[in-house]
């Protein structure tokens, strides 16, 4: 031990930063592939963070529920048994409700609404991370969910006698309220369920087509933008106190600058991912105008019944999200 008091001397004469005493080791929980733009996003956070702290703090990045299950990700930062997470912000609702703000269908319908939903979000988010002993750090939508067909769609007329794929309570309710017949199939057997038949639509995203190949099966991809659902990076509240002042800063600067950096990933990846939709034979576009306000309409549906089903706090997202969106 005689070195590091040594080297804790000499740092304090020369007024440096002693590493020995000063470096933090983080560790950062995730449930996505290494291979994700949101993985990569963090990844680049780290590194930008090691180099700004000289050392002084590193997060080690553990994706693919290597550390922790996508599930208990967000109760296992807020116990202390990682300093930091990333989540969807859907798997917090029973909990938190007004994290499912984002994932109401036909709300959101740019990555300009889903910023202006965020900024209204966000607030709320904190409050209820900070009573969690939690320290939010930025959020990054998914590529926005797209509708694909078999055959052409102008009206919601054309989806009675349909067979439309569901995988959770929202988009079996889309389906009923298209007319069409909800079917639970997993994401593993789309292509199988779409070439027999026994699926003639679904909802997901472009990213999520292209990974899957459904050229062949699936004919049409409607860019309807149902939602953005996001996906949230945090820390635990008692690590992130007990860091340096400079090191919450810097932390804290890393965080926005993924945020930014984010968005811009996740514009590109749904690009990338339509363009390859229509590379590969399938019609790309969006659906008739009518066709659109109905979506709408159904839209401002499921909002008043979230806000029913969330209480006033809700109306503190949605009231000024609708206001501005008609100025």
């Amino acid at each position: 031990m005689k070195h590091i008091w040594i080297a804790a001397a000499f740092a304090a004469a020369s007024g440096q930063p002693c590493l020995a005493q000063t470096a933090v080791q983080w560790q950062l929980a995730t449930g996505y592939r290494a291979e994700s733009f949101h993985t990569q996003n963090i990844e680049r956070m780290a590194a930008d963070l090691a180099r700004a702290s000289a050392g002084r703090l590193r997060i080690e990045v553990k994706p693919n529920n290597a550390l922790v299950k996508l599930a208990d990700i967000r109760q296992a930062v807020q116990d202390g048994k990682v300093q930091a997470g990333e989540t969807i912000m859907t798997s917090m609702v029973k909990e938190i409700p007004i994290a499912g703000a984002d994932a109401i269908p036909f709300v959101v319908g740019s990555y300009a609404d889903a910023r202006r939903m965020w900024t209204l979000q966000r607030p709320l988010i904190d409050q209820h991370f900070a009573a969690r002993g939690l320290q939010a750090l930025y959020a990054v939508p998914w590529p926005p969910q797209g509708l694909y067909t078999d055959t052409p769609v102008r009206t919601t007329a054309d989806f009675r006698g349909a067979r439309m794929r569901t995988y959770n309570q929202t988009t079996e309710r889309i389906a009923e309220l298209l007319g069409a017949t909800p079917v639970d199939v997993p994401m593993v057997e789309v292509n199988q369920a779409l070439a027999t038949g026994r699926i003639t639509s679904m909802i997901t995203s472009a990213v999520t087509g292209v990974e899957n190949q459904v050229w062949g099966r699936a004919k049409y991809y409607y860019e309807i933008n149902a939602w953005y659902p996001k996906n949230i990076v945090f820390v635990n509240r008692k690590a992130f106190e007990a860091l340096a002042p400079d090191l919450q800063q810097m932390l804290l600067a890393a965080g926005q600058e993924a945020e930014t950096r984010g968005w811009a990933l996740s514009q590109a990846a749904a690009a990338d991912a339509t363009n390859e939709l229509r590379s590969r034979g399938l019609q790309v576009g969006r659906v008739p105008p009518d066709f659109e306000a109905d979506l709408k309409r159904m839209g401002e549906k499921f909002s008043l019944e979230w806000v029913r089903s969330v209480g006033n706090e809700a109306n503190r997202i949605f009231v000024p999200y609708y206001v501005d969106s008609k100025r």
